[in-house]
This record gives structure tokens, C-alpha cells and sequence, in this order.
């Protein structure tokens, strides 16, 4: 499918490379276009590179009253070479039609996402920020816009790719501090038979009240449990992982209710290189805080795309009780997932084949 090309005047767009003085956070700022294209009459049509700005969309567009939207999350790099590189896209397109299929949207093709994404990226390249540790966070989102009020699946939708020119997550040295969490039985994010498994917008919307009630007890998120409240699910927008003294990386067995991290699917297939076992299994919540007690945990943290890594380094439960990890510290292992990923990312270690794929320069020109 051809993509259209409607671009601001040279005049108007980045002419030169965005070279930031300072950190220029997470998430903040946008390129000069986004990425679009409509879903009506039973297919996807017209992709289009337009500038970016606002959209034009009835009050009675369903997303604004049932939610259907779903998002994705990823990153491109620029290497040594000078060419910008993305990280394992193929995988977020997957994740795509998998949260479409829960929340009952239209699939997009996987490799027309991927070439959605890179076409954007290429125009905008000069917005990469030229700074250590910075990438171009990479945000697809589906939402439905007919306008109709009847409870059911929209029949017109829009899928819209942006970016954002994003500083480290983490300073020069890496990682260095970890974080509390709250383990809540008050809250959960999702139950069996939900929508837990996917990136649907509704999702994040209810972790809002959780996440207040963290900042509460001095936690920067929640660690929720299942609907039983004896299970570790999900460190609010990340998959919870711990590490036994031996060096295994436990990750929690992916279930209906949790979304499945291309960060912790990224660690399991890289154990050898990280010189650890990584398996899966169910984490007994009792189990879990009487290991760490007993020193057979000695690390633990979440995995995502922002962070990659996010070090714990103690828990709070809703009595006030206090668990620490190890001597609360962040541990050799954890620096070590961190600094082989990133290096990964960013091109200064090999990835395994088909991980890492250029952007290759086809905009037009003028």
C-alpha cells in the first residue's frame, strides 16, 4: 500500500539536527508530522504522512464513549554510523493485532505498521535528539471514530503513528536507584476473561486511582495481585521480575491478566548472552516475601520500554509493613540486563538476527 506524502513546507519543519542541551524528558515533545490512515467500508485505506496537529472528530466518536483504543509503545536509536535504527518493531506490530483482536478492532498488517513507523521516522530524523542515551519513542494507537451510541464495535476507525523525541530514562552511570512499591490487595488491574493481556487505553485509565494511592505510602507504583490476592502479577505499566541468589530471573507466567513485555520476552531469549537462567513460572505472593526475608531473592525490578529495567528496592504493604530487597541497593545483575540491553538498543553489541533494523532514507525531499 502506498504511502502519501503531505508535508509541511520546508520552511516550517526542522531543518537541522535537534541537538538538545539539556534532557528533554520522556514523552514531551512531538516531530513535525504523524502517520494516518482510516478504517472504513471493511478495510484499511488512504496512509498518509500529514503534519501533526489536531484531529477532527465528531462528539459522538465511540472511543469517547466506550474507550476503544489501543496503543503501543517503542523505540528507535541512532548509532555511530549516524542512520537510525529501531528495536525489535515487528514485535509491537504483533502486540498491536493481539490487543485489536481483545478489544475487538480491525487488524493492521504487521509489516504495514513497520513500514507506517520507519517512513515516519524518516522524515523526521532530524528531530532525533543528539544527546547520550536519547531515542525517538515511537507511539501507534488505533481508536474508533464513528459516530454512533449504540454499545458494539465501531465500524470506522484511525490508526496514527507519532513520535517523540525522548532523553535518558536513567543519567550517564546507569542504574543506581531503585524504587518501593506497594503491594495493594485493595487494587487490581485486571481479572481473568478482561482485557488485562492487551494495551487498551481503558487499562491505564483505572491504574490512575492505584497509582495516587501509592504515592501515598511513598511508593512509586503498585505491584498488583491477582483477584485472589496470592499471586505477583504486573509493577503497574511493567512486568515484574525478581532474581534468586543463584543468578535466575524468575519472570511471572503470563496469564490473561497480564500484558506480555517485549523487555522481559527480550530477556528470555537473550539468558545465555546475560550468562543467567530466565524461565517463567507462578509467583506465590507468601513465597515470595518469605524468599526475599530468607535471602534467596537478592534483586528484583520491572521490565519496560521507558525504564527497560526499573530496580525495586523495597515493598510497603497497606498496614505499613516494609520489605527490603538485599541491602536495598541495586544489584550486579540487574546493572548487567540493563547494560547488555541498552547496548543492544543502541547498536554497540550484537543483537540477535532481525532485532535491530535500519531506517532506511526514502522521504521524498523538499
Amino acid at each position: 500500500m502506498e504511502i502519501k506524502y503531505n508535508l509541511k513546507p520546508a520552511s516550517e519543519r526542522r531543518t537541522e539536527q535537534f541537538k538538545p542541551e539539556g534532557n528533554v524528558g520522556f514523552g514531551k515533545l512531538r516531530t513535525d508530522h504523524m502517520f494516518l490512515m482510516d478504517y472504513r467500508d471493511g478495510e484499511w485505506v488512504d496512509p498518509r504522512i500529514v503534519p501533526y496537529g489536531p484531529f477532527e472528530m465528531a462528539p459522538g466518536a465511540m472511543t469517547l464513549h466506550y474507550g476503544q483504543s489501543i496503543f503501543e509503545g517503542a523505540k528507535a536509536f541512532k548509532h555511530d554510523d549516524g542512520e537510525i535504527y529501531t528495536f525489535r518493531l515487528n514485535k509491537n506490530a504483533q502486540r498491536m493485532n493481539r490487543s485489536a483482536d481483545i478489544v475487538c478492532i480491525p487488524n493492521i498488517d504487521e509489516q504495514l505498521q513497520v513500514d507506517a513507523i520507519n517512513a515516519l521516522i524518516d522524515v523526521d530524523r532530524l528531530w532525533f535528539p543528539e544527546q547520550d542515551g536519547a531515542c525517538l519513542y515511537i507511539r501507534p494507537f488505533i481508536f474508533a471514530t464513528e459516530d454512533r451510541l449504540s454499545v458494539s464495535p465501531s465500524e470506522q476507525y484511525t490508526f496514527c503513528v507519532m513520535l517523540s523525541p525522548s532523553g535518558a530514562y536513567y543519567s550517564a552511570d546507569g542504574v543506581n536507584e531503585g524504587i518501593r512499591l506497594l503491594i495493594s490487595t485493595e487494587f487490581h488491574r485486571a481479572v481473568s476473561g478482561g482485557t488485562g493481556a492487551s494495551k487498551a487505553a481503558g487499562n491505564y485509565a483505572a491504574s490512575l486511582r492505584a497509582g495516587k494511592a501509592a504515592a501515598e505510602y511513598g511508593a512509586a507504583q503498585v505491584l498488583y495481585l491477582d483477584s485472589t490476592n496470592t499471586q505477583i502479577e504486573e509493577v503497574g505499566a511493567m512486568n515484574h521480575f525478581h532474581i534468586l541468589k543463584d543468578g535466575t530471573v524468575i519472570i511471572p507466567e503470563f496469564t490473561d491478566t497480564i500484558l506480555k513485555s517485549i523487555t522481559s520476552q527480550s530477556i528470555m531469549e537473550l539468558g545465555e548472552q546475560l550468562g543467567c537462567e530466565v524461565r517463567q513460572e507462578t509467583v506465590m505472593l507468601d513465597k515470595f516475601i518469605a524468599d526475599i526475608e530468607a535471602g534467596e531473592i537478592v534483586e528484583a525490578g520491572g521490565f519496560g520500554t521507558a525504564a527497560v529495567v526499573s530496580p525495586v528496592s523495597s515493598y510497603i504493604f497497606e498496614d505499613g509493613r516494609i520489605v527490603t530487597v538485599g541491602d536495598g541497593s541495586v544489584g550486579p545483575r540487574i546493572k548487567r540486563i540493563y547494560q547488555v540491553y541498552t547496548d543492544m538498543q543502541k547498536g554497540l553489541m550484537a543483537a540477535p538476527e532481525g532485532w535491530v533494523q535500519k531506517v532506511e532514507r526514502v522521504a521524498p525531499q523538499g
